[in-house]
């Protein structure tokens, strides 16, 4: 497959932005997507942990890592379509045709999600009181675990497939014969997927340091408990901080001929230097769990890491399709649109930073009170019926432009 082949199957439109403006956000987006992926596995591990002990820490970890997991599987997906979005955008003529090639598992992904999901969900039904009764039905969980690790899986394989243009037609038409079908998926690197799972380890840990501190600041009474929570944040983060290591450097020795380079990249020692932090920093901060929001500064700085992690995953997906191939993401035709361009960051800053500012601000200030019920005060209800506002205006806005632009 050659580059100008590669080039032909750009869409001749071009992008309405700089592409380096999409390649910024795929990789912001994808550090906040894998965290939210990376938190709901350690929940749902830690789910099942509890749910069939009979010690009462684990059972009540349980419970409140059952409502973590759902909710992170929703935040998971919402998070996830920007990525793919800024993937399909300049690197089109890779991502569709890895899609094409793999079709059944395509749409085997969506299948698999929704399974997932529901199969999470008939264990929270079948379990009203965790913390109390234990687990029954612990099955259900497992097969959701294990869907969603297969749409992780598939996900993983269509992002490896665009990687390697010089094996389309084969995989296309073997020894000569084409199958349309897109029943195969044809390249994955077991290390790569494996490095980006057991991450989920030392994310988690710093997970429950937020969860702890989160009690702490309701007054939690049960101090052997937060102790607990400690004891095993903390081994959580030096465990799976070795073991994501170790499927690291696996990954580095296994990486084919034309992406040799980035073993010894860089960007390879600043994904190191992040996954050394996600590990050492809770066990480096001692008593400074105990105060302020350094409970919460942990989990922060642990998206900050998978922000380089994923720069340097990023690094190599550019460097390996300009190197080796000839294509070069930025240097996409620009069709410069203001207004979408515009309308994104308004979004995003407006519309979702007020609505996700008054969840935030619900959920924390709902969580401060143990007894009675939560009424907000007049701030926080005024910023619950702004969210609302804005999203009224956003949609009208969008249609009234639309209109406006039809009618011309």
């Amino acid at each position: 497959m050659t580059s100008e082949m590669l080039y032909a199957l750009r869409d001749p439109a071009g992008v309405p932005s700089h592409p380096l403006l999409f390649l910024v956000l795929g990789v912001v987006t994808f550090a906040l997507h894998i965290a939210a992926v990376h938190i709901m596995l350690g929940a749902s591990a830690l789910t099942l942990r509890g749910a069939m002990s009979t010690q009462a820490n684990w059972r009540r970890l349980a419970a409140a890592m059952l409502t973590t997991a759902k909710i992170a599987v929703s935040v998971a997906i919402v998070l996830g379509v920007a990525p793919l979005l800024f993937v399909q955008v300049i690197y089109d003529p890779f991502w569709y045709t890895s899609n094409v090639l793999s079709a059944w598992w395509v749409i085997g992904f969506i299948v698999a999600l929704i399974g997932g999901y529901l199969a999470m969900y008939r264990f929270y039904w079948g379990n009203p009181d965790l913390a109390r009764d234990g687990g029954r039905g612990a099955p259900w969980m497992i097969v959701s675990v294990a869907l969603l690790l297969l749409v992780g899986f598939i996900v993983h394989s269509l992002s490896n497939q665009m990687l390697y243009p010089e094996a389309w037609m084969q995989w296309y038409a073997p020894n000569g014969s084409i199958d349309p079908s897109g029943r195969s998926l044809h390249e994955w690197n077991l290390a790569r997927f494996g490095f980006f799972i057991t991450l989920a380890a030392p994310v988690t840990g710093a997970w429950l340091l937020a969860y702890r501190r989160y009690l702490i600041g309701a007054a939690e009474t049960d101090v052997a408990y937060l102790a607990w929570l400690r004891a095993l944040a903390l081994r959580l983060a030096l465990a799976g901080g070795a073991v994501a290591a170790l499927m690291g450097g696996v990954w580095m020795a296994t990486l084919p001929t034309k992406m040799a380079w980035f073993a010894t990249s860089p960007w390879t020692a600043l994904a190191a230097a992040a996954l050394l932090a996600m590990a050492a920093l809770p066990l480096s901060m001692g008593q400074r769990l105990e105060r302020g929001y350094w409970g919460y500064g942990v989990l922060g700085l642990n998206v900050v890491a998978l922000l380089a992690i994923g720069a340097a995953r990023e690094a190599l997906r550019y460097a390996t399709l300009l190197g080796t191939h000839g294509y070069d993401a930025l240097d996409y035709r620009i069709q410069m649109d203001w207004y979408s361009t515009v309308l994104f960051f308004i979004t995003f800053a407006t519309v979702g930073g007020v609505t996700l500012g008054y969840l935030l601000t619900v959920a924390w200030q709902a969580g401060q009170h143990r007894d009675g019920v939560y009424t907000p005060g007049p701030r926080v209800t005024a910023l619950g019926q702004w969210s609302v506002r804005l999203l009224v205006l956003w949609t009208l806005a969008y249609f009234g432009i639309g209109l406006w632009v039809w009618l011309r």
